[in-house]
């Protein structure tokens, strides 16, 4: 997530998170490995109501993340992205304002510092909420930094309200069912365990980091909703095999910085459990290495914080097979006017075409770039052939047919 214009790049399959998508990046409250980690011990709501045993929150499958959507006062629907990678809930200033608990002692520390997935700090304004809901679930005194979500807003097409992160979870079992587009919120004195393959989380910072294996090294990885990825990998210490690449990707946007990612396809099979994903796409990182939306949009995923479990479950045994890497080879800072590029993608056809950073696009395929969502864009990229682009040079217009290849096949 970018502070001021999101960031767009065709080299995801579809749509962020957040790291979402290739877009926002707000230090990766939603992004690949990692997220936003608080400096000290990760805050925690102060309490947990029911209004029924098992509650079910509709929600909507944008890309690889869930968007929930909950009403409680005249002022709703809310919206909130589900991000088990961060361990800070975050919300909008005009949320933040409604819901200020003046009542509750204020955080120590007006403002916080947070840790982006490059290792680098930014500081955001910290505050108590007196409520959250999702349905009949209730969550009070609710710790909470302050972030503009209007990048959010224009990314999914629907106004974004915050990301709600795992601690907010602490008592409740919460399940991501991404076929059925629905999160689901259990008691957690509900005794029954669900079906599907159960893995342990336990660890000091009560984080959703399990043991997976990728050959023959078993490793710890991050379970991060929040990331619109389907694999992160340090590669330090692990040395991956790779049956395509790694090759220069797409521009990824934080709050603290842009980088270029480093994307291929392993050789070996990484196993969730008893699940199998076959030779999947990897993004490199030098953080902690996660499985984000691209791998657990195909499960049932099932977390226990009591119990420090985390569940998979499909219908199908089958290995998870993850699709192709699809682009024209840019990324792009939106606007509502106009698209910049913000980079290529070396030996790209947007390369090979001479398009450079700065180059501003208007319209796609015909249509100016305000009615194109990101969303759209990547349905686009992810089953096309080719897109037209109409560049902007001083006040004329260009048209340039870029052609879609399989950047990691």
């Amino acid at each position: 997530m970018k502070a001021a214009a999101q960031l767009l790049t065709d080299g995801r399959r579809s749509v962020p998170g957040p790291r979402w998508l290739a877009v926002l990046a707000l230090a990766c409250l939603a992004g690949a490995a990692g997220c936003l980690s608080w400096h000290g011990a990760p805050p925690r709501p102060g309490a947990t109501r029911f209004g029924a045993a098992t509650v079910i929150v509709p929600a909507r499958l944008v890309g690889n993340v869930l968007i929930v959507e909950a009403k409680w006062d005249k002022f709703g629907p809310y919206h909130f992205l589900i991000d088990t990678g961060a361990t800070e809930t975050v919300v909008s200033p005009e949320l933040a304002q409604r819901y200020a608990a003046t009542e509750l002692p204020q955080p120590a520390a007006a403002n916080v510092p947070v840790r982006s997935s490059t290792g680098e700090v930014t500081v955001l304004p910290a505050t108590i909420l007196s409520r959250l809901e999702l349905g009949k679930v209730r969550f009070e005194a609710v710790p909470a930094l302050i972030y503009d979500c209007s990048t959010l807003t224009s990314q999914y097409g629907v106004k974004i309200d915050g990301l709600l992160a795992f601690p907010l979870f602490r008592e409740a079992r919460l399940t991501l069912d991404y076929a059925r587009a629905r999160v689901i919120l259990h008691r957690n004195d509900e005794s029954a365990s669900p079906p599907g393959e159960t893995i342990a989380f336990d660890n000091e910072d009560k984080r959703p980091l399990i043991p997976v294996r990728l050959g023959e090294r078993t490793f710890d990885v991050l379970i991060d909703s929040g990331s619109d990825e389907a694999f992160s990998l340090n590669p330090a210490g692990i040395n991956p095999k790779f049956a395509f690449g790694p090759v220069d990707g797409p521009l990824v946007s934080t709050l603290t910085g842009d980088r270029a990612e480093q994307i291929g396809r392993l050789a070996d099979t990484l196993y969730l459990g008893r699940y199998a994903v076959p030779r999947p796409v990897v993004d490199l990182t030098d953080d902690l290495a996660a499985i984000g939306g691209g791998i657990l949009k195909y499960f049932v995923v099932t977390f226990d914080q009591t119990r420090d479990e985390v569940t998979f479950f499909r219908d199908a045994p089958d290995p998870v097979a993850i699709p192709s890497r699809r682009g024209v080879g840019l990324s792009f800072n939106r606007t509502p006017a106009y698209w910049r590029v913000a980079a290529v993608v070396p030996a790209s056809p947007a390369d090979n075409a001479g398009v450079a950073p700065g180059d501003l696009v208007t319209k796609i395929n015909g249509e100016p770039v305000s009615e194109w969502t990101a969303p759209r864009y990547e349905r686009m990229v992810a089953n096309g052939e080719s897109a037209l682009l109409t560049f902007l040079n001083g006040t004329r217009e260009a048209d340039k047919r870029l052609r879609v290849v399989e950047i990691v096949p």
